[in-house]
């Protein structure tokens, strides 16, 4: 029973997030965006994740070979298809492409059943 207390992660207060998203080990995912991971390494199998988007953030045009679910949890994002904002969830379906841009910045869960595939040359993180 130890074990399974040990590897449950437990986050409160999603919905205020953006009160104590600095206490948060970010990394950065790309210009304007970073991620903390919940599980996955997003190459290989499901993947959840925190994105957190800088004010005009944006991740660049990507299909999606699975499912994915974005829920907003603080500020709003728009892509081609709409504008959503906090407390909005979003089920892109298998064969769906969009980018994504954060005009002032937003915080969101973002659940991948499988990885994505990038329509672009991603930018390299490590020199964003």
């Amino acid at each position: 029973m130890k074990n399974d207390v040990e590897r449950v992660l437990k986050l409160n207060d999603l919905f205020q997030i953006s009160g104590w998203q600095e206490k948060l080990p970010w990394k950065k995912f790309y210009e304007g965006v970073d991620i903390y991971r919940l599980y996955g390494d997003g190459t290989t199998g499901p993947t959840a994740a925190l994105l957190r988007f800088h004010p005009g953030g944006r991740v660049p045009l990507h299909e999606h070979t699975g499912y994915e679910h974005i829920f907003v949890l603080s500020g709003s994002q728009v892509d081609e298809n709409s504008l959503t904002d906090t407390g909005s969830l979003i089920i892109n379906p298998p064969g769906t492409s969009h980018s994504v841009l954060s005009r002032n910045g937003c915080v969101v869960l973002a659940i991948y059943e499988k990885p994505v595939v990038f329509l672009t040359d991603p930018p390299d993180p490590a020199k964003a």
